[in-house]
């Protein structure tokens, strides 16, 4: 059930023993964290938007929220997420199971400043059984994300 196209992608950059194939669905925070046994924060998210007309990844922690202002001075438009529809044909990856991993080229990745606070984080590995456990440094690398953004709400610590 693991995606061959993500297993390849973390096995070139030496992140292939990071996959854990679960017996129940992680398509959601909630029902990641119960899989894994963490926190909701600690499920990294990833969510698909549009920008400038174009597809853009963004990896957050499972308690943020998008900022709309934060969003805005980043991007310079309003947060506008690809119809759930469109999302498997955009990012080659289900509701569910889209990660940061073997994106189609020319869609840059993001991560979320929201997921520094924690040593390990959890996205999903291309379907809605798969995880992968990184730390953030580990994460970018893996990703080979454009860089960090700080555009979410409701996580931060007091």
């Amino acid at each position: 059930m693991i995606n061959e196209k993500v297993r390849k992608w973390l096995e070139d950059r030496g992140f292939g023993d990071r996959l854990t194939e679960h017996a129940e669905t992680i398509d959601t925070v909630e029902h990641a964290a119960i899989q894994i046994g963490c926190t909701e924060a600690e499920i990294a998210k990833t969510l698909s938007f549009i920008v400038n007309d174009k597809p853009v990844i963004i990896v957050m922690a499972g308690d943020g929220r998008v900022n709309s202002s934060k969003f805005k001075a980043q991007f310079h438009e309003k947060p506008g997420m690809i119809p759930r529809d469109r999302v498997e044909e955009l990012t080659g990856f289900k509701p569910g199971g889209v990660c940061p991993f073997g994106v189609p080229e020319g869609i840059p990745v993001w991560l979320d400043v929201s997921m520094k606070r924690f040593e390990i984080v959890h996205p999903a590995g291309g379907n809605d059984f798969v995880s992968v456990s990184l730390s953030p440094d580990e994460l970018e690398k893996a990703s080979g994300a454009v860089g960090w953004c700080d555009v979410c709400k409701g996580w931060e610590e007091e």
